[in-house]
């Protein structure tokens, strides 16, 4: 087996190092869950950062491997899967103190089996990054503030993405007005974390 890490993707995440660096350093997160993983750049520095605070670290790693509609035609999703599979075995054979859970599906089924297993609450960090459609974020950002411990913080990715020129954009595929809906109701029980390119926004939970 090649032990090295195979990543052919753009690379989308490491620009977000220095926010999630801080981040960890912070909350030093134990068992975290990752919504959208694609070839899993950010599940392998979230691995690595967060054994750096402890002996056994727990990952949970939620995708269906289709893409969105941004890789129709552009991504060959098979090959991406395997590339997945293939880094969290290397991840796995370097770190034998991390438990990872690999969840082939969609979202919001996934998160809810989750919470009827008893892991509501108890997650340190989430990362929100899977469908861009603003239904499906807005149901990912209620059952991450379910699963989030309180102090927990969930990360959303892409916050001002958009795949139309600004001016122009379909409210439908944003993920913005999905999050923002979420904070607006949520707003005791949330507090937006300042001082962070706005690319992403972080949010603790502070109540149930």
């Amino acid at each position: 087996m090649n032990n090295e890490l195979i990543f052919k993707d753009p690379d989308w995440f490491s620009h977000n190092i220095p926010s999630f660096s801080a981040i960890f350093d912070r909350i030093k997160p134990k068992r975290i869950l990752e919504i959208g993983s694609y070839e899993g750049r950010s599940a392998a520095y979230m691995i690595e950062k967060a054994l750096q605070y402890h002996q056994e670290v727990e990952l949970f790693c939620i995708d269906t491997w289709e893409g969105g509609q941004e890789h129709i035609g552009v991504n060959d999703m098979n090959m991406v899967e395997r590339n997945f599979l293939h880094n969290m075995q290397v991840m796995q054979q370097r770190y034998p103190g991390l438990k990872l859970h690999q969840l082939k599906g969609y979202s919001h089924p996934a998160m809810m089996q989750l919470c009827t297993q008893g892991l509501e609450g108890t997650f340190d960090f989430i990362y929100v990054d899977g469908s861009h459609e603003a239904p499906d974020v807005l149901m990912d950002a209620l059952l991450a503030h379910r699963l989030a411990r309180k102090q927990g913080v969930i990360a959303f990715d892409d916050y001002l993405w958009t795949s139309l020129p600004y001016g122009q954009q379909d409210h439908y595929l944003l993920v913005k007005p999905a999050v923002d809906s979420y904070i607006n109701t949520y707003n005791r029980k949330v507090c937006v974390w300042r001082n962070f390119p706005l690319y992403q926004l972080y949010v603790e939970k502070i109540a149930d």
